[in-house]
């Protein structure tokens, strides 16, 4: 019989029937069910129609390779688990915030973390980092210095410069910023020279 002809199972029943032949098509109607919940679920986390939209449909193949190695037993929770850890996931690749769990020990936050591999992981920029370095007030240097490139925490610059964590804070927030500025500038002097423009 066509898969049609099972409209009116119940998910269990359908996913029983898929167990047994491993035709898709029982997976289809199943997830045709769900569909505006999927939708509703991304749209709660991602908060854009068409990034929600496209994260359904990478859903619904995730769904269809996982079901295909393992036996789920209550398939609408298990659904909603697989869209919001998706939607998570895009959430953190889109903001930078992949390193969060790897640096827990770190009291950086995620974002300074990121900023952290971005200046320090640019081969090119290191040479005009240094100069820039020297440009900076010697507290922000300090604490710059011993932030990205030592990779130490706020609570060891300040055991190690004798500032306050707000002080410590705000010279790395405005050197950062500064630092940002120059190397910019920096760059695109460089590339104007290279241009001969």
């Amino acid at each position: 019989m066509k898969a049609d002809d099972y409209k009116e199972l119940t998910d269990q029943e359908l996913l029983e029937q898929f167990y047994a032949d491993h035709d898709n098509e029982w997976l289809g109607i199943l997830l045709q069910r769900y569909t505006l919940l999927l939708l509703g679920v991304c749209m709660k986390y991602l908060k854009n129609e068409d990034e929600a939209k496209d994260s359904v449909q990478q859903v619904f193949l995730k769904v269809i390779q996982e079901l295909h190695k393992y036996k789920v037993e209550y398939f609408k929770s298990w659904l909603y688990m697989v869209a919001k850890n998706h939607c998570l996931m895009r959430l953190r690749e889109k903001q930078g915030k992949i390193t969060a769990e790897i640096n827990e020990k770190l009291t950086a936050q995620p974002e300074e973390e990121t900023d952290r591999q971005l200046l320090v992981s640019n081969d090119r920029t290191l040479a005009i980092m240094e100069e820039a370095l020297q440009e900076l007030n010697p507290e922000q240097r300090q604490c710059v210095t011993l932030f990205y490139l030592e990779k130490k925490s706020y609570q060891e610059v300040s055991d190690a410069t004798g500032y306050s964590l707000l002080q410590v804070k705000s010279y790395i927030q405005n050197g950062k910023r500064n630092l940002k500025i120059m190397i910019e500038k920096r760059l695109s002097e460089k590339a104007i020279r290279q241009t001969g423009k």
